[in-house]
């Protein structure tokens, strides 16, 4: 899973989705038990269980794994105690890095982000060192047909959108303020629109452009690594092209 791109490429997201499936949702699993553990099973007063749910059905994580999932974090199936860490770091040419963590054991994941980072030509940084380049903002990309698309941008219009953009491959995708990600969705998926992914994000105020092909591939390497990961859940960057 990964949200280094303010227009994350949805390909190239679904190919990493479909050839490492089981990981991902081994993740978002993960993600929904720590959930449920601190505030409940229940979706109508958890709103992080919500965002994990959604998150999860973006992935296309069936929705009896899902239940399946809750059920037994709800009741004595799990004894793991996990922590959300926060990493932050330069890759190559000073590309902003931020590395989002859920695990039982904070030495081992900080020592494999350490090597990652020192691996592929980066550095990691002190605790708010690229993080105040970065906004939370809700990311909703959407399969498109042509003759949807007048009416997309109409609907971002109408709804308040912050952003939108729709590319070659009739991919469109729409920013939003967080406190309206909800709304705008639900609205999205009753008009029939086909939601490819859903969540919200660490999306970077400026991007930076990384020129030398060398770097460009040590730092898809050292993104790559991370998301490889099975204690990492999220990557932003704010690389402009990866």
């Amino acid at each position: 899973m990964s949200g280094h791109s303010k227009w994350s490429t949805i390909k190239r997201k679904k190919e990493k989705v479909d050839s490492a499936r089981a990981k991902v949702f081994t993740k978002i699993g993960k993600e929904i038990s720590v959930a449920v553990k601190m505030g409940g099973a229940d979706l109508n007063k958890n709103s992080r269980l919500r965002d994990v749910v959604l998150k999860a059905k973006a992935n296309n994580v069936p929705n009896s794994n899902i239940d399946r999932i809750i059920k037994k974090a709800a009741g004595e199936g799990s004894k793991s105690n996990y922590e959300n860490i926060t990493y932050e770091g330069y890759g190559p040419e000073g590309v902003a890095i931020i590395v989002k963590a859920l695990t039982d054991s904070k030495n081992r994941t900080a020592a494999n982000v350490r090597h990652y980072f020192d691996k592929f030509g980066g550095n990691l940084g002190s605790t708010g060192c690229v993080s105040f380049l970065f906004k939370k903002k809700g990311v909703i990309h959407v399969q498109l047909e042509k003759s949807q698309q007048e009416d997309f941008m109409e609907f971002c219009f109408n709804c308040s959108a912050l952003d939108f953009k729709i590319s070659d491959d009739d991919v469109a995708s729409a920013i939003v303020a967080p406190e309206d990600f909800y709304d705008f969705l639900n609205k999205l998926e009753s008009k029939g629109y086909s939601v490819l992914s859903a969540s919200v994000e660490e999306v970077p105020d400026i991007f930076v452009e990384v020129k030398d092909s060398t770097n460009k591939e040590r730092l898809q390497n050292l993104i790559d690594s991370f998301e490889e990961d099975d204690d990492v859940q999220e990557v932003y960057t704010n690389c402009k092209d990866c």
